[in-house]
């Protein structure tokens, strides 16, 4: 495996804070009621118009993209970067790029806004492309992200896995037809990425290198 993309929310960065406020802010404009931060984790990884759409049932479209578009100015303002790191990320993304592998960003966030987070917690260099949903929501469902990439960087799909911690990305590297590996510290269960086809599922951001040594040792020892 050569080519390896990642998720961001969940998976590079913790983005609990930022996204819970977020939500928490479009809601109070709205007028509706607003649920504590803990009741609001299932909104970070799927798409916004999903998540707002449970979060509101019965109403029309029109609201619900009211509330991504109030979502996104507190988001835009502040919210994004009300986020960290998790511990031993730039590690394990130095380690896969030193086994020359390439890697990319596959998020349902809107791209503009993935780049500026990237760049602010110094992990864009380690990337060879950066791809998220366009601001209309096209590209939000994530097979058709991972769908995109490969198509636009010419990857082979045999030589290229999936990396992230919700259903939408297995799901999304099963509908393409590459492996997906589950990332258990993040925001999903082990039994939600198992039960979407996790092809691996893997702990700590240093057991993905591990993984990938292991995995081509046997390709090797294979051939």
């Amino acid at each position: 495996m050569h080519n390896i993309l990642f998720d961001l929310d969940g998976t590079l960065t913790d983005p609990g804070l930022g996204i819970t406020r977020c939500v928490q802010y479009a809601l109070e404009k709205l007028g509706r009621p607003v649920p504590e931060a803990d009741d609001l984790l299932f909104c970070i990884g799927p798409p916004l118009t999903g998540s707002f759409a449970v979060l509101l049932p019965g109403e029309p479209p029109s609201l619900v993209k009211e509330a991504v578009g109030l979502y996104r100015e507190r988001y835009d303002r502040e919210g994004k970067f009300e986020n960290q790191v998790y511990d031993d990320i730039p590690e394990a993304l130095g380690k896969l790029r030193d086994k020359d592998c390439s890697l990319f960003v596959a998020t349902s966030k809107p791209e503009i806004f993935a780049r500026q987070i990237l760049v602010h917690f110094g992990l864009s260099p380690f990337f060879a492309g950066i791809y998220g949903s366009r601001l209309d929501g096209g590209l939000s469902d994530k097979g058709e992200l991972i769908g995109h990439i490969l198509q636009e960087e010419g990857l082979a799909r045999a030589e290229s896995l999936m990396v992230g911690d919700r259903k939408h990305d297995m799901i999304g590297a099963r509908t393409c037809a590459i492996a997906g590996i589950g990332v258990t510290y993040g925001y999903g269960s082990r039994a939600e990425l198992t039960e979407a086809g996790a092809d691996y599922l893997v702990h700590a951001p240093l057991a993905i290198p591990e993984l990938l040594a292991r995995l081509r040792q046997e390709e090797d020892e294979g051939r």
